[in-house]
C-alpha cells in the first residue's frame, strides 16, 4: 500500500529553515528517520521510505508553495495514491507553535498551499497534518512571521516537534485517519 506524504514549503536558500518550510522540514526528518534519501525528480525532491509494509512517497514539491497543487497531483496519479492516501504537511498561524492538528479533510484557512491543491485535485477532502507555527505578530505582518526565521526557544524546541509529527504520519499510514487523530492532535 502506497502513500504520499507532501510536505508543503517553497524552493530556495533564502526560504530554507522558516517557519512556511515546516513541510519541508517534516518531510526532510522522515525520509532520514527512514533511511531514505531525496532524488530530484518531476514537480520536486522525492523520498521512499517504507514502515509497516507501506511505501512513504514522501514529496517536496519544486513548484513553490502557491503551485503545490501541481505537484501532488502529478505524484497521486504517478504513483497510483488514492486521495484518501493523501496527507498534506504544512505550517498553521491559528495554532500555537508545535502543535499539530490533523483532519481528514476542510478549509484552506487562507494557506496559499492548500487553496492551490484543493483547486487541482477540485476537492478539499484529503488528509492534512498542520504544524502550528504561532501567530504571535503585529496586524499585518503574517508574511513576515511565516518566511521568518524560527526563534531561539523554538529552535530549541522545534526538533522534538518535528518528532512527533513524523510519528503522527507514519501512525497516519500504519493504522489510519482515526489512530493518527486520536494520538497527535492537540500533542
Amino acid at each position: 500500500m502506497k502513500y504520499l506524504i507532501a510536505g508543503l514549503g517553497n524552493i530556495g536558500a533564502e526560504y530554507a529553515d522558516t517557519r512556511h518550510n515546516i513541510g519541508f522540514s517534516v518531510a526532510d526528518a522522515l525520509a532520514a528517520q527512514g533511511g531514505a534519501s531525496f532524488a530530484t525528480e518531476r514537480y520536486g525532491d522525492v523520498a521512499r521510505v517504507s514502515h509497516r509494509g507501506r511505501t512513504l512517497v514522501v514529496l517536496k514539491p519544486s513548484t513553490y508553495m502557491n503551485l503545490s497543487g501541481k505537484a501532488v497531483s502529478y505524484w497521486l496519479q504517478r504513483e497510483k495514491i488514492t486521495r484518501e492516501n493523501l496527507l498534506v504537511v504544512l505550517d498553521d498561524i491559528a495554532l500555537p507553535f508545535g502543535a499539530l492538528r490533523i483532519r481528514g479533510k476542510g478549509s484552506d484557512g487562507g494557506h496559499n498551499g492548500l487553496k492551490n491543491i484543493d483547486m487541482v485535485l477540485g476537492s478539499n477532502d484529503y488528509a492534512r497534518l498542520r504544524f502550528g507555527v504561532g501567530g504571535d505578530f503585529p496586524r499585518g505582518y503574517q508574511i513576515d512571521h511565516v518566511l521568518g526565521r524560527w526563534s531561539e526557544d523554538e529552535l530549541t524546541a522545534l526538533s522534538a516537534r518535528i518528532t512527533l509529527a513524523c510519528d503522527a504520519v507514519r501512525t497516519f499510514a500504519a493504522a489510519g485517519l482515526s489512530a493518527a487523530m486520536n494520538g497527535f492532535n492537540n500533542k
